[in-house]
């Protein structure tokens, strides 16, 4: 592995175009921060990797090392560390195993875009990962050393129940730094969410729940996000149902939060009883119907000032067009109301891996207590809403193209494009974030592509200084 100087160098200003004292009360306020950028201070080239389909590869800092999952040119599963002040990554090719000769579990990827790879460390530093799945037997492994993420071996079970049709794997630690491991058992359209604990002191598994955190019922599957824990300190969780494989069935944007991960309230303090399903008409946020224009994950949320939630999603609005919208609880309901006026509708459907057409990127509250909401949108390109404090449109901001953006392919493959994957973990450096960059075809709903493929392309780790 080798160092490659790469230092970019931006200065960082933000300038107020317009200002509502300037332009008048009915005038869109223009904020511009293109030149709030970052520097790269340090890069390395970590392996060759496939470039045939995307896939989700990892990275986690913790503490002063770094630990990535990927897969690589020969689409084998392959783990690293290094420690902050390396200039390398020591790499570990896992032994190719195949679904046939292991019990349904493998370390080779095939064609499918869900099969992404991810990362957990323990308290005592043990390193945890799981991946590879989609609707397969459950594919885990485990060092047998702290820190140390050669050491990984496989463990065919963690509690040995509901562990044959795996989709979605994530770790998680809690307020309390406990290992928690989620994902979901069964289909697309007929499944529910488990949740693991992790005892260090045995070295084993058990249900964090006596039962599902959601269920379909058979008739459906959630959707959901991983739960987060928020500035009022509580566990916040959102969701869309699926009623079949076809990404057109998404419906019903649903909500609920926790103190401890057990205990479960709807969004107006009421007690929840698990597992949490489409009957309890509570916890909907906003009653979308099937084709109702909302993907799955396709919201985002924030706390108000007063710790309630603020969801931005989008639906299709009264004409069919595709519009962002803002749900917020108003008494014992739920209030709505478009933040764009968009011409276009992105009517999806099908099974697979779907190429997307309008990207939610980001929802936050701005140091000068208005709100924002970054996007993607095929045909209006990258852009910021700015909202002010009751959530009303009152113009944009304006900010430099994403990390990555801006990138030509290294490779001349047609339709390679530049994909960013950011850090699951914290370094504990404010100034600095840390990036893997590789390059790939498109989503191709999880199918063969014919020959020719791409050639593999360069897998790499950014460096990124704030400008400010």
């Amino acid at each position: 592995m080798r160092r490659i100087p790469h230092i970019l160098i931006f200065s960082l200003s933000i300038l107020f175009v317009a200002a509502c004292s300037q332009s008048g009360p009915h005038q869109p306020v223009v904020i511009d921060e293109t030149d709030n950028t970052e520097t790269i201070v340090q890069t390395i080239k970590i392996d060759s990797v496939w470039a045939g389909h995307p896939v989700g590869f990892c990275l986690l800092t913790h503490a002063d090392r770094q630990y990535i999952a990927y897969y690589n040119a020969n689409r084998n599963l392959v783990v690293g560390q290094r420690n902050l002040n390396e200039l390398e990554f020591q790499l570990h090719i896992m032994p190719a195993t195949s679904r046939e000769t292991h019990g349904g579990t493998s370390t080779v990827l095939n064609w499918d875009s869900h099969n992404s790879v991810t990362l957990g460390v323990d308290k005592e530093g043990f390193i945890h990962l799981s991946g590879n799945m989609h609707v397969h037997p459950l594919t885990y492994f485990r060092s047998t050393r702290p820190n140390d993420i050669s050491t990984l071996n496989q463990v065919m079970e963690m509690v040995g129940t509901e562990e044959k049709r795996c989709t979605y794997p994530k770790f998680m630690n809690d307020r309390e730094g406990e290992l928690l491991f989620h994902y979901r058992d069964g289909g697309s359209g007929d499944g529910n969410e488990i949740y693991n604990i992790y005892n260090t002191e045995t070295k084993t598994w058990s249900r964090l729940l006596d039962t599902p955190l959601t269920d379909g019922q058979g008739l459906m599957n959630a959707y959901q996000s991983q739960p987060t824990l928020m500035k009022d300190n509580w566990y916040h969780v959102y969701w869309v149902w699926r009623d079949t494989p076809d990404c057109s069935t998404n419906h019903d944007l649903s909500y609920m939060k926790s103190p401890d991960l057990k205990n479960w309230f709807n969004a107006f303090g009421e007690k929840v009883n698990l597992p949490a399903t489409l009957d309890n008409k509570s916890l909907i946020v906003d009653p979308v119907p099937v084709e109702g224009g909302i993907i799955n994950l396709a919201a985002r949320l924030i706390l108000d000032k007063e710790n309630n939630p603020v969801f931005v999603y989008h639906k299709f609005d009264d004409q069919g067009n595709t519009q962002f919208y803002i749900a917020r609880p108003n008494g014992k309901e739920w209030s709505y109301k478009p933040i764009t006026e968009w011409d276009y509708r992105w009517f999806f459907s099908g099974n697979g891996s779907i190429n997307k057409e309008i990207l939610l990127k980001g929802f936050r509250q701005r140091e000068d207590k208005n709100y924002e909401v970054d996007y993607w949108h095929i045909k209006y390109g990258f852009g910021t809403i700015l909202l002010n404090e009751n959530f009303d449109p009152m113009g944009k901001v304006l900010k430099p193209q994403p990390f990555g953006e801006t990138m030509k392919p290294e490779g001349e493959f047609p339709g390679l494009q530049v994909l960013v994957s950011g850090d699951i973990g914290d370094s504990g450096e404010k100034k600095f974030r840390y990036l893997l960059k590789w390059e790939t075809l498109s989503r191709n709903r999880d199918r063969p592509r014919p020959e020719p493929w791409p050639e593999p392309s360069n897998l790499y780790l950014y460096r990124m200084e704030k400008n400010k």
